[in-house]
């Protein structure tokens, strides 16, 4: 397993969210156009691949919130590479660079129906905070922080 920090440039990143966002598609529904507006790759400076024998198999990114957090984006680890722990070691790596640029705080939003998600981001630390920004009054969404 390899992890390449890189940006929303990459190949591989671009690839897996194509895949990412086919998958949102179907699961978010109703809501996907709403959600969509508030998931653009461009200019993404922070962007992890996560690769299993040299294939891209997962990725996050993390983008400025405020002067002391960043906002957790674009997690998804392909179907066929899901229970490997690919997930918690894309968040691993975002939060050591978060914390080498200085911030204090991840924070995330995903959606109330993703409970393997959910889960994955409870177990890694984080809490369940009010829904902050677009996602505020959104039922469908649920947001998360963690002091770094």
């Amino acid at each position: 397993m390899k992890l390449e920090r890189t940006n929303s440039t990459h190949p591989d990143f671009v690839q897996l969210v194509a895949e990412l966002d086919a998958f949102l598609t179907v699961k978010d529904g109703d809501m996907h156009d709403y959600y969509d507006q508030f998931n653009s790759i461009e200019n993404l400076n922070h962007v992890i691949v996560l690769y299993e024998d040299d294939q891209a198999a997962a990725c996050g990114a993390m983008k400025p919130f405020d002067k002391d957090s960043v906002e957790i984006k674009r997690m998804y680890t392909l179907p066929s590479q899901r229970g490997k722990g690919f997930g918690r070691k894309v968040l691993q790596e975002l939060e050591v660079w978060a914390q080498e640029l200085g911030y204090t705080h991840l924070i995330l939003e995903t959606g109330a129906s993703f409970e393997a998600a959910i889960a994955l981001y409870q177990k890694y630390g984080f809490s369940p905070i009010p829904n902050y920004g677009q996602y505020i009054g959104v039922e469908t969404s649920r947001c998360f922080k963690k002091p770094i």
